[in-house]
């Protein structure tokens, strides 16, 4: 019988996602436009969510790096996608944060149509890691992308940050809470990951989950 871990990954998918994660990823290019995407080449996996969510600091945690992904206190600060090359396998995807007021209205529409057009235009985007600060749950700015994600038939999972700063009791509350919003929208994988970059808890498991839906 295979030793499953608790979301249902085997320790050796877990192990497999490890060694992937710990090998090489190298920073490849930073879009500002649609122009300057990358050559559409390896699957892709991208990673979305509110301003000052911890994007940056996720995509740090699941590499073992600490300086891959710039990382602000300034919401807004990532103004561009950034591209990364993980091993030559897969591409992962750093998106501009969305919900941050306090830039012009004319920025906040460029970077939102570069994302659109990055989400409708790549055919090997295999999944999109919505993250979601656990302290403040779905919010209607995510419950509007989510709606979007819908519409483009693209396949997101809602994955739960910084939890660390939660107490232990609320963690399985906020899961409840945001796979009750997920089962909302047609295009939202089902099961919500819990993660803390500060601790590591759930990166196993989140490496897991990215490999076998872009790479597997």
């Amino acid at each position: 019988m295979a030793d499953n871990t608790q979301d249902g990954r085997t320790r050796e998918e877990i192990e497999a996602a490890r060694k992937l994660f710990a090998g090489p990823c190298d920073f490849i290019s930073g879009a500002a436009s649609v122009e300057s995407l990358p050559p559409i080449a390896l699957p892709e996996v991208a990673f979305a969510g509110r301003s000052n969510v911890g994007k940056s600091s996720l995509v740090n945690a699941l590499t073992g790096r600490s300086t891959l992904a710039r990382v602000s206190a300034r919401p807004g600060h990532t103004r561009q996608i950034n591209f990364f090359d993980l091993a030559g396998r897969l591409y992962l995807a750093d998106l501009p944060g969305y919900g941050f007021a306090q830039v012009s209205k004319s920025m906040k529409e460029s970077w939102q149509d570069l994302a659109s057009a990055y989400l409708r235009g790549r055919p090997t985007l295999k999944r999109i890691c919505l993250l979601i600060d656990s302290r403040h749950g779905v919010k209607e700015s995510d419950h509007e992308t989510m709606k979007n994600l819908d519409r483009a038939a693209i396949t997101y999972q809602l994955i739960l940050t910084k939890t660390d700063q939660l107490r232990q009791a609320e963690i399985p509350r906020a899961i409840a809470a945001a796979q009750a919003a997920a089962r909302k929208h047609g295009a939202a994988h089902p099961e919500v990951l819990p993660t803390s970059s500060e601790t590591g808890f759930g990166i196993p498991e989140l490496r897991a989950e990215i490999v076998a839906a872009a790479v597997s």
